[in-house]
């Protein structure tokens, strides 16, 4: 016999019979539910005073039987019943009410959430018979505030409502009006972007603007974004249930997948989340992780954000499956074995142990090139700065090479190094790094650490600005707090300030002095020759040094 979900304690064994025997009836497809199915469920509740709920399928039969109390019902998890896109869950709930409401804001919040092909409420009279059958449905291309519809109430004898033929006439309007069949091409995933902030609403505002700016860069389409300012952040949901559940109904009109939080979500916050709303949801790090998974190309790179990724995840590694999926026999081999969760954490943890010894054998390789690049006298020269300020422009402008540079975030993570010879001829090794951000993951941080480790033994770094951003200033704090938290502070540093073509004169002048910086456009070769001549006279005259294949660096 199927298992009752919900609570059945203090409930006789007879009230429990015949609640199992429920999985055995059937409702023809053109019916919401048979009556006499109805006054049985009614006769039943109005006996244990409870509300009970069945989750019938397309086919009629009964999938789920919930217990519940005198006010409501907790419906299961529903994870075996796949959404897809433009599609209905292929499960309706009929569920009791012992008091004389209609549908509630909870059953309707579940429809929408859950995008159940129906939810109806049977109303119990005092003498235990079924009154009136209140019913509902997802309302298709809604754009309002309410993405259903409640019908007109019927009564026991109006049950025969051609239910399957009207399901499907609804989930074909839902798909011709989705929006995900005006999707850009190559858009993986639809996502809506959140951020709970406690600070003030213009910072908010700016993280969330570079949050849209990271979901445009990993390939995510941007369905909408939502920003929350409280006193105090949620410690469960990180924003209130009633919030957040409003916003998943909006997430559901729009078809899309996934929510991306600004903030760091813990382990207990992502489950919590994802179990109330049944959304995927990942967190800003997850976000930046990814785009660094996509953009890695060599061994090295790859093997890094690997490191970062598994870091981050063996915390959060939660599991609902707690059956054992190991079984041994023989002498000290007996019992349950390992769970799941436990297999997969070991594995983790010696996949993180196989990562760490291989990028310990990086380390040592890049020491080995830097001792014989000191040995030869090659000053070098690293190029830092905010993610997208322009760094491998100015590194393809200075040394006439062709690294990928878009204006997108992260779009070059593996470093660079190529040759310059200025005019005095001097030659020096130029090499572009990966770009900083604020609130870099700290998991990123440890993982590039071999990468991180050639700013150590630079002579000289160029720091890139992006003037035209607005908030350039902040960038500016957020590389300069990475460069201290490198103990990289005190190597000597030229301040450039690019794209000068897109800021005003008088107000470029004034920057330029107030930061004795270096105005340039990166793309410009005519507008380098300042910098250049800087960098020249900062770098210490080494002698000419034998030819060198850039390769090595």
């Amino acid at each position: 016999m199927k298992r009752l979900f919900g609570s059945t304690l203090g409930l006789k064994a007879s009230w429990i019979k015949r609640l199992e025997k429920l999985y055995q009836r059937r409702t023809p497809v053109e019916y919401l539910v048979t009556g006499e199915l109805a006054r049985e469920l009614s006769q039943l509740s109005f006996e244990i005073r409870r509300q009970i709920g069945l989750l019938i399928n397309r086919k009629g039969r009964v999938a789920f039987v919930i217990v519940g109390d005198p006010r409501g019902i907790v419906i299961p998890d529903l994870s075996e019943y796949r959404l897809a896109p433009g599609r209905l869950r292929g499960l309706r709930c009929i569920h009791t009410h012992l008091s004389q409401e209609a549908l509630t804001h909870d059953d309707l919040t579940d429809l929408a959430l859950l995008r159940l092909d129906m939810m109806a409420a049977i109303i119990v009279g005092d003498d235990g018979l079924p009154q009136k059958i209140h019913l509902g449905h997802i309302l298709p291309g809604a754009s309002g505030k309410a993405p259903y519809q409640i019908l007109d109430p019927l009564l026991p004898h109006q049950l025969d409502i051609g239910c399957l033929a009207l399901i499907q006439a609804l989930e074909a309007e839902f798909a011709t009006s989705s929006p995900s069949r005006s999707r850009d091409v190559g858009k993986e995933e639809r996502a809506f972007l959140i951020s709970v902030s406690t600070g003030p609403r213009r910072e908010a505002l700016d993280r969330l603007r570079e949050l849209e700016e990271l979901a445009a860069s990993s390939g995510l389409e941007v369905a909408g974004t939502e920003l929350q300012q409280r006193r105090k952040k949620d410690p469960k949901y990180v924003m209130g249930l009633g919030k957040l559940q409003d916003l998943a109904i909006r997430a559901l009109q729009q078809e899309v997948t996934l929510l991306v939080f600004d903030q760091e979500l813990g382990a207990s916050q992502i489950r919590a989340i994802a179990d109330a709303i049944d959304l995927k949801v990942i967190d800003r790090t997850q976000l930046i992780l990814d785009i660094f998974a996509q953009r890695a190309q060599t061994r090295e790179g790859k093997y890094q954000v690997e490191l970062a990724q598994l870091k981050y995840l063996l915390p959060r590694l939660l599991t609902k499956n707690k059956a054992m999926s190991r079984l041994t026999g023989g002498i000290g081999g007996r019992g349950p074995g390992e769970t799941k969760l436990e297999i997969n954490r070991r594995r983790i943890r010696e996949r993180i142990g196989r990562l760490e010894k291989d990028l310990k054998m990086v380390r040592r390789h890049r020491k080995q090139q830097r001792a014989r690049r000191g040995k030869r006298g090659v000053p070098l020269i690293s190029i830092i700065g905010y993610t997208n300020a322009g760094k491998s422009t100015l590194l393809n402008t200075l040394t006439q090479s062709r690294v990928l540079a878009e204006s997108r975030l992260f779009a070059t993570l593996d470093p660079a190094s190529r040759r310059l010879r200025f005019p005095r001829d001097t030659e020096v090794i130029i090499s572009d790094t990966v770009g900083f951000i604020r609130d870099l993951p700290k998991d990123l941080m440890v993982a590039f650490r071999a990468t991180l480790e050639e700013l150590e033994n630079a002579d000289l770094l160029v720091h890139v600005i992006d003037a035209s951003n607005p908030l350039f200033e902040d960038q500016m704090n957020s590389v300069e707090t990475i460069l201290g938290d490198l103990n990289l502070s005190q190597l000597p540093c030229i301040l450039v300030l690019n794209k000068q073509d897109r800021v005003e004169p008088e107000r470029l002048d004034t920057l330029r002095r107030k930061f004795g910086a270096i105005a340039i456009s990166a793309n410009s070769p005519a507008t380098l020759m300042p910098l250049i001549q800087k960098m020249e006279q900062m770098i210490a005259v080494h002698p000419e040094s034998e030819e060198i294949p850039v390769d090595n660096f």
